[in-house]
């Protein structure tokens, strides 16, 4: 049964080492997530799921000890999801995984064993559902960490420009985050949030499908901001 989650941003960005001299812009955030994975470390999970955009459609599994780095955004940073568990070389963790494995391994995670699953935007509601569900049932207290971004056209200078569309879509969707509203998230409009480049569609589906064994689950609201133009979300469920 899920028993917490964590939402997080995903931009490569909240790594400082990317980020460089912009690194400050992000500090908010950044103490945001370290706040929202202390209370995933407070359930006492038995398991931990990062949960993630992918490049295809997936849902893609990645063990515990899958690697991951930054170079493709010009940096030699390498993480692994939890410990080294000396997998062959091979498949690496897509960027919202790694940005994942980031905050986990800022953090010293150590309170349970770690699963990484990525899934696309192609992926429908249904199926995200579905492996949600799926998720909830792994271990007998799950707690989810779940990355994605909202609108990314919320300014002129935004990745996707200026769209009208976006701000609206991002309250609602904060507001469905911090009140745990798996309903709100159930009925996101998949082709709008892939207008507006929302990379955390798919991954919050999963959430809502894994949230569905537990109706008392409560959110918090830890964090809102747009400051590339991009809607950056950091919220609780307990």
């Amino acid at each position: 049964m899920l028993v917490a989650a964590a939402v997080c941003p995903c931009p490569p960005l909240l790594v400082p080492e990317v980020a460089t001299g912009a690194a400050p812009e992000l500090d908010t955030a950044r103490a945001a997530c370290t706040d929202a994975l202390g209370v995933l470390a407070a359930a006492r999970p038995d398991l931990l799921v990062v949960v993630g955009p992918g490049d295809g459609a997936g849902p893609d599994g990645y063990p515990e000890g899958t690697p991951g780095s930054f170079r493709g955004f010009g940096v030699g940073l390498e993480v692994r999801l939890g410990p080294d568990r000396g997998l062959p070389a091979g498949r690496e963790l897509p960027y919202g995984l790694a940005v994942g494995a980031w905050l986990l391994g800022r953090t010293g995670w150590a309170d349970a064993p770690v699963e990484g699953i990525a899934v696309g935007e192609e992926l429908t509601a249904e199926r995200c559902l579905a492996e949600g569900e799926a998720v909830a049932g792994r271990a007998e207290r799950v707690a989810m960490l779940v990355m994605g971004d909202a609108s990314a056209c919320r300014t002129l200078k935004a990745p996707g420009y200026l769209d009208e569309r976006a701000a609206p879509f991002d309250a609602e969707l904060a507001r469905a985050l911090g009140a745990a509203d798996t309903g709100a998230l159930r009925a996101l409009d998949t082709g709008l949030a892939r207008e507006l480049k929302v990379s955390g569609r798919a991954p919050w589906q999963v959430l809502a499908g894994a949230a569905a064994g537990n109706p008392g689950l409560e959110g918090a609201l830890l964090h809102e901001d747009a400051p590339y133009g991009v809607g950056y979300l950091v919220a609780t469920w307990t």
